[in-house]
């Protein structure tokens, strides 16, 4: 299993509609909407790289009132 966290500038005032949205998404265990320079952060889990990618390209960055997002996968050094 794979785990990431998700990044995510909104629009100006979008940030709650963001995280309500994106938390009914398969594959977000949750998503929150928080101050400082980005508005949403996401934990996302998938079965491979490729499926983590696929979510975040297919479905996340989809979601209206985004405009930029940057993936952050977790490593177990």
């Amino acid at each position: 299993m794979v785990h990431a966290y998700i990044l995510i500038q909104t629009e100006v005032g979008k940030a709650a509609a963001v995280a309500a949205e994106i938390s009914g998404i398969p594959g977000v265990t949750t998503s929150e909407d928080v101050t400082g320079p980005y508005d949403v952060i996401v934990r996302a889990e998938a079965n491979s790289v490729d499926e983590l990618g696929q979510l975040v390209v297919a479905r996340v960055q989809n979601v209206e009132g985004i405009t930029r997002t940057l993936t952050c996968p977790v490593v177990h050094l």
